[in-house]
């Protein structure tokens, strides 16, 4: 449909399943409402044709938010520049880093990341539990 599933989350009960997906876009704008009814009514009609979410399924379409996951390397990349909240042995547990970059190495991809005091540190993006951009209000 020209979207990336960012996450998909399954909950409610047995007989009426909640079905969370989050989506963005392949251009890299926001996320619109127009968006998130187009691809409802596309997994809509593939749910209603007989996948196994039974007839009382609720479907909950969103962009990732502000507070997005960074689940892979392109996403890191996207967002260089911007800082996050990265829960890491690395890192000695949770702390919030500007994303520098990300490198390639043969053993996969390290996100390069400056803290608080101005330090970069290479964090193996395997090593990274859970990620997140950070808002501030």
């Amino acid at each position: 449909m020209g979207y990336d599933l960012v996450e998909l989350r399954i909950g409610g009960s047995r007989s009426r399943p909640t079905l969370d997906v989050r989506i963005d876009r392949r251009d890299g704008e926001a996320v619109t409402v127009d968006d998130c009814a187009t691809v409802s009514r596309g997994v809509e009609a593939r749910l209603d044709a007989g996948l196994e979410a039974g007839e009382r399924y609720r479907l909950e379409v969103s962009s990732p938010g502000v507070e997005r996951l960074l689940r892979t390397a392109a996403d890191w990349r996207r967002f260089a520049g911007s800082r996050a909240n990265v829960l890491s042995p690395m890192l000695h547990g949770r702390e919030e880093v500007e994303i520098v970059g990300v490198d390639d190495t043969d053993d996969g991809a390290v996100a390069v990341v400056r803290d608080a005091r101005g330090d970069e540190r290479r964090i193996a993006l395997a090593d990274v539990k859970e990620a997140r951009l950070a808002f501030h209000w």
